[in-house]
Order: C-alpha cells, then sequence, then structure tokens
C-alpha cells in the first residue's frame, strides 16, 4: 500500500513524539512492504511565530490532500494569554471544522505490565478495555458566546441538533458490534433539555441495533462508576464537553496521559490523529516525553484510515512487549524498571517491529 500521512508535530512535546510515531510507522511500512510517505505542516504556536495564524491555509491543503493526519500537541505558556486574539487551540479546533472531524474515539486498555502504575486498584482495573466517542464539532465548545451587562455577565451557548446526535451515535454503534456490543449513552437529561434532545435521538437510534445493549447513563453516575467498575463498559458516546472530561478521567486507569492515543474521524476513512496529552512545555527539549501516546496513535491511523489491522496490532503487540521486559519513560517508571527516554523508546518500539 502507498499512503501519504500529513505530519503536524506542533508545539512543546509534539515534535519529540510525534518523530518516535514516524519511527515505528516507518519501521512496520518497511517489514509489510508498504510505503508512507510524511509532509509536514504547521499548526498552533509555532506557526503562530512563523505566519501569524495557529492554522495556515497551507496546512489545510496537506492535510486535505493526505490520507490521514498525525498530529503531536500545541501551547505552552508563550501563548497563554487568554485574552489574544490569536491562539494555539485555533489551530486545532479550525481543524476539526475545515477536516469534517465529528468523532473523537479514544480506546482505554490499561496494559498488564502497567497495573502498579494506575492509582486504582489492579482488580478494579481487571478486564478494561473501553472505548469513549466523543462528538466533536458541536455543543457548548461550538455555540454561541459572549458577555452581557459591561462584561459582567458571561454566556456560552449548548446546542444540538437531531442530525449530529444521529451521527455520532450510529458511529458508537457500528464500533460497538466489532467490540463487546454494548453502549453506554452518557448526558445530563435530568436537567438539561439539550441532553434531552440527546436521549431521545439515542433511544431511537438504538432501536436500529437491537443486537447491542444499551443504556443511558448521567454524566455525574458515568463519571463515578469509570472510577468504581471501569471493566463494565464497553463503548461510550457522548456530547463533546462531557467528552472532553471523562476522557481525562479515563486516561488515569492507565496510569498517564502519555499512554493514550485518540482518532478524530470524518465521513469516510479520513482521520486525525494524536495523544492525548498537552505540550508539556516543563519537559519539551529534556528528551524525557513518553511516546507511546503518539504511537498508539500512529496504530489507530493503520486502523481506521488505511485499514491495515494486522499492522495496527502488531504496533500494539510491540509496545505491550517493551512494557512486559521492563522498560519505562519516567512518567510511568515503577521500581525495578529500566527507565529510557524518549527516542530510546521508540528505537526499542521499533526494533520488536522488526524482530517480530
Amino acid at each position: 500500500m502507498q499512503a501519504k500521512i500529513a505530519l503536524l508535530p506542533g508545539d512543546g512535546i509534539g515534535p519529540e513524539v510525534i518523530a518516535e510515531a514516524r519511527k515505528v510507522l516507518e519501521a512496520v511500512a518497511s517489514v509489510k512492504g508498504h510505503t508512507f510517505t510524511f509532509i509536514e505542516g504547521l499548526v498552533g504556536g509555532i506557526a503562530i511565530d512563523k505566519v501569524g495564524t495557529a492554522l495556515p491555509e497551507d496546512t489545510l491543503a496537506l492535510c486535505r490532500a493526505a490520507d490521514a493526519v498525525l498530529f503531536g500537541a500545541i501551547g505552552g505558556p508563550k501563548w497563554d494569554d487568554p485574552t489574544a486574539k490569536v491562539r494555539p487551540e485555533q489551530g486545532l479546533l479550525g481543524l476539526r471544522k475545515g477536516l469534517g472531524l465529528f468523532a473523537n474515539l479514544r480506546p482505554v486498555r490499561p496494559s498488564p505490565a502497567l497495573k502498579g502504575a494506575s492509582p486504582i486498584r489492579p482488580e478494579v482495573l481487571a478486564g478494561t478495555d473501553l472505548l469513549v466517542v466523543r462528538e466533536l464539532t458541536g455543543g457548548i465548545y461550538f455555540g454561541e458566546r459572549g458577555r452581557l451587562n459591561g462584561g459582567s455577565v458571561a454566556f456560552d451557548t449548548m446546542t444540538y441538533s437531531v442530525v449530529e446526535v444521529e451521527r455520532i451515535l450510529r458511529v458508537a454503534f457500528e464500533l460497538a458490534r466489532k467490540r463487546r456490543k454494548k453502549v453506554t449513552s452518557v448526558d445530563k437529561a435530568n436537567v438539561l433539555e439539550c441532553s434531552r434532545l440527546w436521549r431521545e435521538t439515542a433511544n431511537r437510534v438504538a432501536q436500529e441495533y437491537p443486537d447491542v445493549d444499551f443504556e443511558n447513563l448521567l454524566v455525574d453516575a458515568c463519571a463515578m462508576h469509570l472510577i468504581r467498575r471501569p471493566a463494565s463498559f464497553d463503548v461510550i458516546v457522548t456530547g463533546n464537553m462531557f467528552g472532553d472530561i471523562l476522557t481525562d478521567e479515563a486516561s488515569m486507569l492507565t496510569g498517564s496521559l502519555g499512554m493514550l492515543p485518540s482518532a478524530s474521524l470524518a465521513e469516510g476513512t479520513f482521520g486525525l490523529y494524536e495523544p492525548i496529552h498537552g505540550s508539556a512545555p516543563d519537559i519539551a527539549g529534556k528528551g524525557i516525553a513518553n511516546p507511546i501516546g503518539a504511537v498508539l496513535s500512529g496504530a489507530m491511523l493503520l486502523r481506521y484510515s488505511l485499514g491495515l489491522e494486522e499492522e495496527a496490532q502488531a504496533i500494539e503487540a510491540a509496545v505491550d512487549q517493551v512494557l512486559e521486559e521492563g522498560y519505562r519513560t519516567q512518567d510511568i517508571a515503577q521500581e525495578g524498571t529500566q527507565v529510557v527516554g524518549t527516542a530510546e523508546m521508540g528505537d526499542l518500539i521499533a526494533e520488536r517491529l522488526t524482530q517480530g
């Protein structure tokens, strides 16, 4: 297979972890006989510094010409002024809108080798393998907002249409059919009118999938049960803001934000893939960032955009093997493990692929 992959390293540790994800993708391509062409673009703070905008038109164009996008991280203290007219976050929001990325997928599968790294007891974590499907282009983050009464009152509006809710629900149900056939729809229907529309729509769409177990759950109950009984979930589907919060909570089941990948999908096979961690400016340039989230994002790219399931599983198995052998980056280090840097971890994963 030949494929064109857009690389958007961004800011902070973004360039460091994306370099390792590329290294691993090149290794699996070499072993399996594929040709991946990588084209790099500017986004975020570095783009603001160089061209004055967080998402240059050239970057959007190269993404549209690619089969998939691998994204690093954006932001940092240099661009932290919340009143600035141009901010790094505008780059990612612009990509989501400009590329039609409406479905965010975040798998949470704690590695057996890291069962002691999570603050949750191992017996509670046992069997956890869940996928959060977050609606990405609607809701309160994109609703009308402003200030009233001379700035002393602020408002943000949550809006969802039936079409938006149906679209994301169907993604969740189709994915559940390939997993353990259970969907949990999360809302706040006891309070919010927007959530009542969400629940009504979810109940109706669920009838189209009689082979999939379905339940509704209030967001506060879901937050509690993610800690109390995480293994009971299969696919969780929810709106933009609730999904943002719940996925960060769920990341702690693995012990580190650096471990988790994500996919943001458009209609068809196009997607943008990124680790869920931020730019971590405090460790940028030190060579100690955990690249596993970015590497596993590359595996998701192979699975969802290129249809290369075997290759995706090979990367995931290589990551598990390296962790089982006791190698750790600083953020997941445990007693008796061997701490390695960012590039060393990438080398180890790539080597396991070529050895296999």
